[in-house]
Formats: C-alpha cells, structure tokens, sequence
C-alpha cells in the first residue's frame, strides 16, 4: 500500500472536500482518501492499478489540481 499527500490550493469548502474523496475513492486501486480544507492537503492510500500520475490527472479532471 501507498500513501501519498497532495497540496491541493483549490479546496475551499467541504464541497470540494467531499468532491475529491467521492471521486478519488471511484479509482480502481484507492482504498482511503482524506481531504482537509484548513491545511488543503489530500492524502491517498493506493495499490495498483491506480498511481500517482492517474491520481494526479483525475485531481486535474476534476478541477482540483494539486499543487507542482
């Protein structure tokens, strides 16, 4: 299992909050997302097939991409 945590300047409400963890938790492979809108941090646990980069692309579909 792999943990990974996103700065993700885009959050700003529970909204995006619970947008990130439904769709996140959607991706073949995640097992637990947390979300935190104080620190805007999005923390990931994942095995194959999902991936840092397929994490971070869908962040980006979804219009919470995560900081470089």
């Amino acid at each position: 299992m792999t943990t990974l945590t996103y700065h993700v300047p885009g959050i700003s409400c529970m909204h995006c909050v619970h947008t990130i963890k439904t769709e996140l938790g959607d991706l073949a492979g995640v097992a637990k997302v947390d979300a935190d809108l104080t620190s805007k941090q999005v923390t990931v646990e994942f095995d194959a097939p999902a991936s840092d980069d397929k994490i971070k692309q869908l962040l980006v579909e979804i219009n919470y991409p995560a900081a470089a």
